[in-house]
This record gives structure tokens, sequence and C-alpha cells, in this order.
């Protein structure tokens, strides 16, 4: 028996980015731990990496190309040789192309848990195809189009510097299931005399710790945030010099504030005038403080609103200039990465169609849609789980003129509704750049074990096809170290794992600013944000679907299956008669999911709460859960609106 060390890092869908000691055994993934080097997550891992050998070698792990025998959904294949499979995928593709055009062929790409380039080289060849654009609005675009419509390309704050803040202040942030070593930081600052504020509608780990907790509605968190500007108005905690010398719009965004008093607030988003006015105090007299504006945000319909209001708060506040003041936002722009401009050929006149990934599956299923989608290829998603609508996006699969390639490494729900699965490699099986969008680090990943079976990675899975179709060239390389070498812009070693600043020196309008050294508000108001468009209250209760512990978004559905449970607050479950552990139906126009239900005090009155990700075989009726959710689109960006989910909750 042979067993080896390996250093490399996680570039799953996560802040924290971690360096991992990978123990290798006779050739398999045997251990996954905490690697040094890395001044932000040395120390532990989290418990879903730490066992992700299971999915490595796990029994459901695609290992050839398998190609459908049964019915669309049935999940029967026989393997095929790669050849074969690529021989099927180029024929598919050409002949849409011949007989549609390329639009007719629709790339449906996420690659969000991948190396930081391995999604790179598979849009390229897409692009120079002139496939349909599928744009990737699910996750964090409406939040960056917010930060980035105030402050451009600023710079986060620094996740270390949290250390000197005095007041912090999480809204819609549950870091302690999805960015897990942010803790420390809350932690140390808390020993030194930090007070912590957590607006979020659960009463979550880290708000039973918090200094105070406002339990929003979902959906109204901008009603809050233009209350506390009112308030900090009216009580003068507007910081006027900085806001002279620093903002642009601020006259005019006040006004769009001005309507939402306390109480008026405070009757529509549910917590009391009396929080309200106790954060607007806090924002304007504890210095310095800094602002954690999670995801959470911008999952509705007021998204772009609520993330624009809340990021605002820091700039008429003054709350920027020192270590441990400003906005903790993502950090995935500081990396020195750049692919390269899209040469000539990757450009099209007229540009290819677009269409936003919320709506793939109402696009699918459209029959005025022309020209219709003939070949459907999915790489690092499993949009049966993760899109809006799935009754929409399941009957768009099963369409028997719709040719389905899914690149994956275990078989998930969407791969059971292919025509055609592609074994894909782990992060453990190529080489790769892992860039934090939690810290300012930038890691390579490094394969420890040789590809499983057959799998390949993406890139060179798109190299293949490329070739196909004639795009070959320095635009498609083979070599991997001479392209990771090649997108490091500021000419840096891609092999070394680098700390990209210190901490201290990137504080807000100090060291990193807006381009022209202004947070522009006018620009917020340009987009006609922020305003408050009312929840639709047919079905009384709001289904939020929170992340869970034990997987990253769908990764690891396989073996670390969350209980398909609805929560409930007593009050609520009380009013429909349901006790702890009763077989309920979720249901709503869209669909109906059974499931258990937890009375839960932890939950707000008035919202149930059910685990995303969750795969449908573990579903006690086979469905899951975004059955219930609206493709419906936030106010910026396009953004999912899994939040606006209304349902009833019902005895079975």
């Amino acid at each position: 028996m042979t067993t080896t060390e390996h250093i490399t890092a996680c570039p799953l869908d996560c802040p924290d980015t971690c360096t991992l000691s990978v123990t290798v055994t006779d050739g398999a993934v045997t251990a996954v731990d905490a690697a040094p080097g890395n001044p932000f997550t040395a120390g532990f891992i989290c418990q879903k990496v730490k066992h992700q050998a299971r999915r490595v070698h796990a029994p459901e792990r695609i290992h050839t190309p398998m190609l459908r025998t049964g019915p669309k959904g049935s999940g029967s294949f026989r393997s095929i040789s790669w050849d074969d499979a690529l021989d099927l995928v180029e024929a598919q593709m050409r002949t849409a192309i011949a007989e549609h055009g390329a639009e007719s062929i629709v790339p449906f790409l996420y690659n969000a848990s991948a190396g930081t380039m391995q999604g790179e080289l598979t849009e390229r060849f897409f692009r120079r195809l002139g496939a349909t654009e599928v744009d990737v609005t699910i996750c964090a675009l409406t939040h960056y189009l917010a930060y980035a419509s105030i402050y451009g390309d600023m710079h986060s704050s620094d996740p270390f510097d949290l250390e000197h803040a005095r007041l912090i202040v999480l809204w819609g942030a549950n870091p302690n299931v999805t960015n897990t070593h942010l803790g420390p930081h809350i932690v140390n600052a808390r020993r030194h005399g930090a007070k912590v504020v957590v607006v979020d509608p659960r009463r979550t780990a880290a708000a039973k710790r918090a200094d105070a907790h406002l339990a929003v509605l979902p959906g109204t968190d901008v009603v809050l945030a233009l209350a506390v500007t009112r308030e900090l108005e009216v009580t003068g905690g507007i910081d006027a010099a900085f806001v002279a010398a620093n903002v642009v719009g601020a006259e005019a965004y006040l006004d769009r504030a001005r309507p939402w008093t306390l109480d008026r607030a405070a009757e529509v988003c549910g917590v009391s005038a009396e929080a309200i006015a106790s954060l607007a105090h806090d924002l304007a007299t504890i210095r310095p403080a800094t602002i954690r504006p999670g995801w959470g945000l911008e999952r509705n319909r007021n998204g772009g609103s609520a993330c624009a209001a809340v990021m605002a708060l820091p700039a008429l506040t003054g709350q920027f200039g020192v270590p441990g003041a400003g906005l903790l936002v993502s950090l995935g722009t500081a990396a020195p990465l750049h692919p390269g401009r899209r040469p000539s050929e990757e450009r099209h006149d007229p540009a290819p169609r677009h269409v936003n990934m919320n709506e793939v599956g109402r696009f699918l299923v459209d029959p005025a849609v022309s020209p219709p989608a003939k070949v459907l290829f999915v790489q690092g998603a499993n949009p049966v789980v993760m899109n809006p609508n799935a009754n929409a996006v399941i009957a768009g699969l099963a369409r028997d003129d719709l040719f389905v390639v899914v690149h994956e490494q275990v078989m998930t729900d969407t791969a059971q509704w292919a025509d055609l699965v592609l074994p894909a490699a782990t992060h453990f099986e190529y080489d790769d750049l892992a860039s934090s969008y939690g810290s300012f680090t930038m890691q390579p990943v490094r394969a420890v074990i040789p590809p499983v079976g057959e799998a390949i990675s993406n890139h060179e899975l798109a190299v293949r096809l490329a070739a196909r179709f004639g795009f070959d060239g320095p635009r498609f390389p083979h070599d991997v170290d001479e392209f990771l070498a090649s997108v490091v812009a500021d000419g840096g070693d891609p092999a070394a794992t680098r700390v990209l600043r210190e901490p201290g020196t990137t504080v807000q309008f100090r060291d990193t600013a807006p381009p022209d050294g202004r947070a522009r508000l006018d620009h917020v108001l340009a987009q006609g944000l922020p305003r408050y468009d009312a929840i639709d209250e047919r079905f009384p209760l709001v289904l939020v679907t929170p992340a869970s512990p034990k997987m990253i978004n769908s990764i690891f559905g396989e073996f670390n299956e969350p209980d398909p449970t609805v929560r409930l607050h007593p009050d609520d479950a009380d009013a429909r008669g349901l006790v702890d552990g009763r077989a309920v139906t979720v249901r709503n126009d869209l669909g109906t999911v059974a499931a258990v239900v937890r009375v839960d005090p932890d939950q707000r009155p008035g919202v149930a709460a059910m685990t995303k990700g969750v795969w449908w075989r573990a579903m006690p009726d086979g469905v899951g859960v975004n059955v219930l959710v609206p493709d419906t689109l936030s106010d910026l960006g396009g953004g999912a609106c899994f939040n606006d989910t209304r349902v009833e909750v019902e005895a079975r």
C-alpha cells in the first residue's frame, strides 16, 4: 500500500477557497483536510469537503460516456466510447446548425464549482459557434450589479480587518453555513468589543449569538434599509462632510427614503420601529462599522433595490477610510486574471440570442421560440434542482426533439434526463487556479490522482470539441500550464499560492476607491431603484430555501442528503393543526411537494423554510422544492426570485 500527501486548493462555490491536504492511498483519495499556506483558511475545512472522497469514488460516479437506452428520464444508459460520444455530439450540433442555425444550440454553463479557468474554453467554443448565450443570472449578479452601480470596481474590504470593527452588520448572510472561515474573524472582533447585528428572517446560529436580530419579512429588506436611511437623516446621522466630498446624488436618494417612516416600515417589513431606529443609531454612532450584505438580499423581486439600499448606508454615514469600516462583499475581482479579449471570430453580427438562466425552463417549452432549441449542453450545473419553475425545466428536458448532453461527475437529477452523459473530472483530477471571492488569495489547484475512469476536465472537453469544428490555434490550447500562465495578468507564477493583499492595505476610500473617487447613488436612481413592490399574498406563507451545511448548492446531495422537511414557526403550525413530524403537502399554483413538518421556534412567523439543493430522489414523492419557485426576475440584472415563493402547507 502506497500513501502520499498532496497540497491543492478547493475551487467549489464557496467564498473560503480552502487550502487542502489530500491523502492518496494506492491511487484513491482517502482523506481530505486543511493544509497550511493560506492565512484565511488554515486550520480547518468544512465537513462537506472533508468527506469529498465519497463523491470522487461514489457508486454514482460516471466512468464512461453513457448513451440513453430507455425513455427520457428513466435513467437507463449504456456505456459507449469517447469517439462515438463525440461523433454523436458533433453530428447533432451540425444537424441543428444546418436546419435551424447555431442559435438552436443552447449551452447551460455554470461551473462555479470548478477551477477558475475550467469554464473559459467551453464558453469560447460556444461563442465561436454562435450558439445561444445563457446569461448566468441565477446567483450573485444582482448583488454585483448593485455594488458596481454605486462603487464601480472598488475592492471589497478585507475580512482580516474585521478585528478593527466595532459594529458588524450581517444582512442576509449566514456565514456559519456559507462562509465558515469568516466566523473566527467575527468572534475576534467581538473579543475586542464589537457589536454584531444580524438581519435575517430566520434565527440562525449567527443571529442567536448576535447582540441584535432583526427578523425581516423576505422581500422587504429594501423597506428596512430605506427606513434606516430616513431615520439617519431625521436624527442627524448622515455624515454631511463625507457625503459632500464623496457621494453623488445623495439628496435625490434621500428623497426616495423620506416616505418610509419608522411606523410605516415596521408594518411592511415586520421589524419593530424601535429596532429600526436602533440600527440607524448604531450605524451613525459606532465606528468603525462593517456591513456584510449577503446573497440572501437579492433573491426576490426587490433584490436589486435591497442590495443597493443596504450598500448605500456606509456612504451616507461615512463609514469608510479606516480598517474595520466599509462593505465586505465579493473579492472575486481582485485576482489578476484575464482570459484575453474576444477575437473577431468570437463576436457575431448580429449578436447571438440571449436567454436568462432563470427562464430556461420556460424557453425550452415555449412553442413560439424561434429557432427552437435542438441541442442543450449542460456543464457544471444541475438545472432540475437549481432552477426556478422546475416543472418547466423537466418538461423541456423531456422533449423528444431536444438532444440533451450533460457533462457531469455523478448521475444527478439532471443527468437522468440526458440523451448522452459525459464523465467529468473532479478538481482532484486536473490542474487549474482557484481565486477566492472571500479573501485576497489565489492558489494552484493540483491534480492529486489520475482521472477516475475516462473522466475528462471541462478544458479537455472544450479542446476536443473545438478540434472537431476546426477551432484550433492559440485560443484553444491543449497545454494547461501554458494556458494558465497566459491568463495571469501580472506575470505571476500560477503554481504558487499568493496573498494578493496584506491585511490593512485594502481600506475602502483610502487604498481602493470608486473610479472617480465618489459613490454614485445617482446611478442607482437612474435605474429606477430603490423601489418596493409588494409581495403577492395569494398564499399565506413566504417560502425561503436557505443553504444546507451538508451541501454546496446541490453538490454532495448523492450521499449527504438533508432531511426533506419544511420548517414552520409554532404559531403557523398550530394554526394549521400540524405537529412536529407530520407528513404535509407544500403547494401553490406551480406545483405540489410532499415533506415532513418541523416545528421550529427559530423560524419567523409567516415564513416557511425548505433546504435548497435537495435531490428529488430524497423527497417523499420524488419532487423537489423548486417546482414551487416562480421564474419571475429581480429588478436588477434579471436575478432569481426564490424568496418570492408563496405557499400553503397542509396535512397529508
